[in-house]
């Protein structure tokens, strides 16, 4: 993203916030989930991050309030930053379509920022296992949901991570065991996911 729209800046570099336009998108949404009696999931700040500390805290004081106004609507709010979400939360907390999820790569990661997010009351909480770095035992407690998937470059500029199916198997297998509902995203380096693998499943 950085390389196509110099906005995806990481580290020191301001943060840049999206444009009105965006921000107006979801009133469109919202209308239509209402209209047509099924409900609609936005995955938020895709390539941002809701909990990040750098940005400004009356974003976010927006971005609640347009979330408070799209009721139809499941927000999906995904971070790397999960000791920041307690202290960010607004009131009324938990809210009934707020997801709430953290990214767990590796085994490392999974158990830094798992217990933290299990911690935190949420309608939904997930996890996210994308890159799949390495083979995950994982506690699976109080998670709903969890997401696994290889690393891509779509624009081939970079090699990518290698991830094993077999690392994938296990974790659905794990999720089985546990009954939390697994959704397989993407194979690495573009490769199809075998059809033992191809499990797309939403929580209830």
């Amino acid at each position: 993203m950085d390389l196509r729209f110099h906005k995806a800046k990481w580290g020191n570099h301001p943060r840049v916030r999206a444009a009105d336009s965006a921000w107006q998108k979801p009133f469109a949404w919202n209308r239509k989930a209402a209209r047509d009696g099924v409900r609609r999931r936005v995955f938020c700040s895709h390539y941002s991050d809701v909990f990040d500390n750098q940005v400004p805290d009356e974003w976010r004081s927006d971005l609640w309030t347009l979330i408070a106004r799209c009721p139809d609507l499941d927000w999906l709010l995904l971070t790397k930053r999960p000791q920041n979400i307690a202290k960010m939360l607004t009131a009324g907390w938990p809210w009934p379509h707020v997801w709430l999820g953290v990214t767990g790569e590796n085994q490392i990661e999974w158990n830094r920022r798992v217990p933290i997010l299990t911690a935190i009351p949420a309608a939904v909480r997930f996890v996210s296992v994308e890159p799949m770095l390495e083979p995950i035992k994982a506690d699976l407690a109080d998670i709903s949901w969890v997401i696994c998937g290889g690393e891509t470059d779509p624009a081939g500029k970079h090699r990518e991570r290698y991830m094993d199916p077999d690392w994938a198997r296990d974790l659905l297998s794990q999720c089985r065991a546990a009954r939390v509902t697994f959704f397989m995203k993407q194979m690495s380096s573009r490769a199809s996911i075998p059809a033992d693998l191809l499990v797309r499943e939403w929580p209830r």
